[in-house]
């Protein structure tokens, strides 16, 4: 079943919350540690050839210790019409470039999924404090402000598309172009495919395979010119009766939010934490050491 855009343009108030899901902390109790390498500069995100990996078992992925990855939507100074709710998927600029200062200061690295799956899968080295980051949703401040924000960090990041989105602008919030989706993946960043118009994953079935994952994998392919292979859940919801179509349309990991992973394939489980609009880079510090 194929929405038109209006319907979520007049949705505009929940958009904010596009990727909510109740939100449950996977404390971890491994024993193994994260690998790490001499410290260097801000972001150590580099190429990784992962053609030659075998999946590694359930069992192995789920022992080494998670890699903290935020999950951000809108980063903009809120308006009086914004709502509590909508706040919370609202970062206010001044406070994310604290946040990402944070980061820096506090010695974390940016990783890229190839390093992640690389890790994961065979206990590749990563630097020491690695850490993704996340953009939901298509939203225009994630070119804007995000970009030159992480730039001058030596930062790199994931941007989840929703193709329904692309070059629209709305009432309440504008969508990155083409030429911008493209200029990010070109400098280094990885896209993602975020479905077509942010469908519930759990209530696929029939054509929607093709409208939510197919059409959308096909146009971000020709936007970038790079296959897809990263996928994030709408609202963080999953359901393992749908894993292997995303498994046999050649996506390595799925994202959801931070609800327990799944035994069986916690590669398309990958947890995330939101970054709330409400938090100081001290809450969101502490939230990272608490929920990884």
């Amino acid at each position: 079943m194929k929405y038109s855009f209006l319907t979520i343009l007049t949705a505009g108030a929940i958009l904010f919350a596009s990727c909510q899901s109740k939100s449950q902390t996977e404390k971890s109790a491994d024993k193994d540690s994260t690998a790490q390498t001499t410290k260097t500069t801000a972001s150590t995100a580099t190429q990784v050839d992962v053609s030659k990996i075998k999946v590694a078992d359930a069992k192995t992925i789920l022992a080494r210790k998670q890699v903290p990855i935020l999950c951000y939507h809108q980063v903009r100074n809120w308006k009086p019409t914004d709502g509590k709710v909508g706040k919370d998927y609202i970062v206010e600029i001044q406070n994310f470039k604290d946040q990402m200062k944070m980061l820096a200061d506090s010695g974390y690295h940016t990783i890229l999924p190839d390093q992640l799956y690389a890790y994961l899968n065979t206990g590749a080295a990563l630097p020491s404090k690695p850490i993704m980051l996340t953009f939901d949703d298509t939203d225009m401040d994630q070119f804007t402000v995000v970009r030159p924000t992480l730039e001058k960090l030596g930062y790199k990041a994931v941007y989840f598309i929703m193709t329904v989105s692309i070059g629209k602008k709305g009432k309440f919030v504008d969508y990155m172009t083409r030429e911008q989706i493209k200029q990010l993946s070109d400098e280094g960043n990885i896209i993602g495919s975020h479905t077509y118009d942010h469908k519930n994953f759990k209530k696929y079935a029939g054509k929607d395979w093709e409208e939510q994952l197919d059409k959308p994998t096909k146009k971000l392919e020709e936007i970038t010119g790079k296959k897809m292979t990263e996928f994030a859940y709408p609202f963080g919801l999953w359901n393992a009766e749908g894993i292997p179509e995303l498994k046999k349309r050649g996506f390595r990991m799925a994202y959801q939010l931070s609800t327990k992973r799944d035994e069986k394939d916690p590669l398309f489980t990958i947890r995330r934490i939101i970054a709330s609009g409400y938090w100081s880079p001290k809450t969101l510090s502490n939230s990272i050491k608490n929920s990884f």
